[in-house]
């Protein structure tokens, strides 16, 4: 790795540590908050469940509108309820994710300077790690942090959406005997749960797609701009060639997530009407096209303008070449962003998943 290389990856681990503890800094601020309105909700709560119960046991002879007022009240707030228990358990899971991430970038920095951060003892690190080794760990680190989100949100919020359905349905059968409007409410509560659960299942896609895990980089890329049409956007057009097969986790990784920010760069700051995204896997490099109509952006070679910086583009450029890959770039009036990339298509022998 040449010295400018090197530099450029000092301070950035150094800017990630900074912002890492601020970070922390917020979400404890953040889990004081939550922590605060989710009592105030469980009491809520309870005085709910309290008023359901009394009802059902004077089901018979209580007025409808106060049956609908009452049950229409227990969901409202048992929604409010598990919508701030799961900010929580988010943002606690946040912090214990933050608090390993700083630490790496705590122990990269003690290899890099160890006279200027040492550890708790003034001690050195026992065993050094190479430039790369080091990109890698702070790649992983990364990845299971929203490794772990995706499954908590999947196993938490998700599922008490699906039982909030059940609930909207047993309401539906509690009122046959109710007016057509009960019944249409509740039908309309049934929907926008659904369409709320499908919001949620995108947004774990996105966060971390566990099929790339599971199956690897190139369904997950067809998986991910599929999901892009279905929530309205179909500008994108993906051409894969070459052999389907594993290659290290980490470029995986790297490699869709690259390819996912070139994509929303397109959409939000070019407003590219039409995206083309070429993805070729052979036996030596993977190598990426990316060419989006839209905006031009004024770029230079060193990637030091304001479109470029704004874009991220130093950083996208800097992750790829210190895994040993190469990155080309251009940008013209009527042509918007063209972005390629390459990386070395390393076998995946005891490759174990993130």
């Amino acid at each position: 790795m040449s010295d400018a290389n090197w530099e450029f990856f000092v301070n950035f681990c150094r800017q990630g540590y900074d912002q890492v503890k601020r970070e922390l800094k917020e979400v404890d601020m953040l889990i004081q908050q939550t922590s605060s309105e989710v009592d105030r909700f469980m009491q809520t709560n309870s005085r709910a469940v309290a008023r359901t119960r009394q009802v059902e046991a004077t089901f018979d002879t209580i007025p409808r509108e106060d049956i609908k007022s009452t049950y229409t009240y227990l969901i409202e707030n048992q929604q409010r309820l598990f919508t701030m228990r799961g900010q929580l358990e988010k943002l606690q899971s946040d912090q214990r994710n933050l608090t390993r991430i700083a630490e790496l970038y705590q122990k990269v920095l003690e290899y890099t300077a160890p006279t200027e951060t040492s550890d708790a003892e003034g001690g050195a690190l026992e065993h050094e790690m190479t430039p790369q080794a080091m990109v890698i760990s702070i790649i992983e680190a990364q990845e299971q942090e929203r490794l772990r989100l995706s499954r908590q949100m999947h196993d938490g919020p998700a599922q008490s959406l699906t039982n909030l359905v059940l609930q909207a349905e047993i309401c539906e059968r509690l009122f046959d005997r109710d007016p057509e409007r009960a019944r249409t409410e509740l039908g309309e509560l049934k929907k926008n749960v659904v369409s709320t659960f499908q919001k949620v299942k995108t947004f774990i896609f996105d966060l971390r797609p566990m099929m790339l895990d599971d199956l690897g980089l190139m369904p997950t890329i067809k998986r991910y701009v599929e999901g892009l049409a279905e929530t309205g956007f179909d500008g994108v057009r993906l051409t894969v060639t070459g052999k389907d097969r594993r290659i290290a986790a980490h470029k995986e990784v790297t490699i869709f997530r690259v390819i996912q920010t070139l994509i929303h760069i397109g959409r939000e700051q070019g407003r590219a009407t039409n995206i083309n995204v070429t993805m070729d896997l052979n036996e030596e490099n993977v190598t990426v096209k990316f060419e989006a109509n839209g905006n031009h952006f004024e770029l230079d070679e060193g990637l030091t303008t304001p479109d470029a910086i704004r874009l991220n583009l130093p950083t996208l450029r800097e992750r790829i070449e210190m895994l040993d890959g190469k990155f080309a770039f251009g940008s013209a009036p009527g042509q918007g962003l063209r972005i390629s990339f390459a990386l070395p298509a390393d076998p995946t022998e005891g490759q174990k998943p993130l």
